[in-house]
C-alpha cells in the first residue's frame, strides 16, 4: 500500500531549522540535521497546493544513489536515510518520515549555486539569445534550443530565499566565497556532471544541467549537501526523444510548469491546484526516472 502524501512535517521533539519550497530541515543535534523530503512540488516559484504522491521518497532515494556513486569525487553530508539507524525522537515518527528523510552533518553552507550545463535550455537559453553569453561564457554564434554545448559549463547562481535565483558571473562568485573555494567549486562540480551525465547516457537519460550545493564541515573539509542530481534539482530528457531546436520531453516538473502555462494563471500565489491526472502522470515521471537510472523499482 502506497503511503498517503505528506504535504508538511511537525516533528514536536525536534527544532524546525527551515521549511524550503520543497525540504522540512530539523536540527537534531549540534553536529546533525534532519532533511526531510515532503511532496511539495513548487513551479514559478509558488508551492502548489496539490501534492505529488512518492516524490520525496524518489529525492531521496536518487540522492542516496548518487552520494554512494560519485563519493570518489567529493565527500558528501549524508550520514544515513534508515529511520532505524536514526536518534529516538526521529524513530518515533517512522511512519511518516520513512523513504524521504536524510540525517546528515551540519555544515557551513557556501551561499552559491553551482550550476553545471551541458545543453542550452532555460534562463542559459534566454540569456544566450539575448548577449550570445550564458554567466560570462561567449558561445559559439547560431546555437538552437537544447543544443549540446561544445562543453559543460559553469554558470553559478546566487541562492535566493524567496523568488528566481539570480544567474552570476564567475568573478561574482569569487567576490561572494573567494577565488580559491570558487575554483574547487567548479572542479568539483564539473568532474560530478561528467561523471553522472555519461553514466546517465549509458541509462538512456539526458542530463541537460544540474545544480549543486556544498559546505564546509567540521574540519574545514568542503563537501557535496543538500540532494544531489534528482529532477528537482536536474533537467532530465528521454535520449531516445531528444531532438535540438526545440523544448524537450522531460522527467522533471517541466511536465507541471507546461501544463501550468496553458491557464490564465498569472503566476502569483496562491499556485492553483492540478488535476490528478496531471499529478499521477508527474509522479510517474519522477518513478521512471529513478527506475532508468538505478535499475531498481522504488
Amino acid at each position: 500500500m502506497t503511503a498517503k502524501p505528506v504535504m508538511e512535517t511537525s516533528l514536536s521533539q525536534l527544532t524546525l531549522t527551515r521549511r524550503g519550497k520543497v525540504r522540512d530541515v530539523y536540527a537534531v543535534d549540534e553536529n546533525h540535521f534532519l532533511i526531510v523530503a515532503t511532496d511539495r512540488i513548487s513551479a514559478f516559484d509558488c508551492i502548489l497546493p496539490t501534492p505529488i504522491a512518492r516524490k520525496g521518497e524518489v529525492l531521496t532515494a536518487l540522492s542516496e544513489f548518487w552520494f554512494e556513486r560519485l563519493k570518489h569525487i567529493t565527500q558528501h553530508h549524508l550520514v544515513t536515510t534508515e529511520i532505524e539507524q536514526m536518534p529516538e525522537p526521529i524513530r518515533t515518527q517512522a511512519e511518516t518520515l520513512h523513504g524521504r528523510s536524510m540525517l546528515v552533518r551540519r555544515t557551513d553552507v557556501f551561499p552559491v549555486e553551482c550550476v553545471v550545463r551541458g545543453y542550452i535550455v532555460g534562463s542559459g537559453w534566454k540569456d544566450y539569445q539575448r548577449t550570445g553569453e550564458i554567466c560570462g561564457h561567449r558561445l559559439p554564434t547560431g546555437l538552437r534550443e537544447s543544443d549540446q554545448l561544445p562543453e559543460p559549463i559553469f554558470t553559478p547562481a546566487t541562492k535566493a530565499e524567496e523568488g528566481h535565483d539570480e544567474n552570476i558571473s564567475e568573478a561574482q562568485m569569487c567576490d561572494i566565497v573567494g577565488a580559491q573555494v570558487t575554483e574547487t567549486l567548479r572542479e568539483a562540480s564539473l568532474r560530478l556532471y561528467k561523471e553522472a551525465s555519461d553514466y546517465a547516457r549509458t541509462r538512456g537519460i539526458i542530463i541537460a544541467d544540474t545544480k549543486f550545493e556544498f559546505g564546509r564541515d567540521a574540519d574545514g573539509n568542503i563537501i557535496l549537501i543538500d540532494e544531489a542530481l534528482t529532477p528537482d534539482s536536474s533537467r532530465f530528457w528521454p535520449a531516445d526523444k531528444y531532438t535540438p531546436g526545440k523544448s524537450q520531453p522531460s522527467f522533471d516538473k517541466q511536465f507541471v510548469r507546461d501544463y501550468l502555462e496553458t491557464l490564465s494563471w498569472d503566476k502569483q500565489p496562491p499556485a492553483p491546484p492540478l488535476p490528478a491526472e496531471v499529478a499521477e502522470a508527474t509522479t510517474e515521471r519522477y518513478l521512471e526516472a529513478y527506475r532508468l537510472l538505478t535499475g531498481r523499482e522504488l
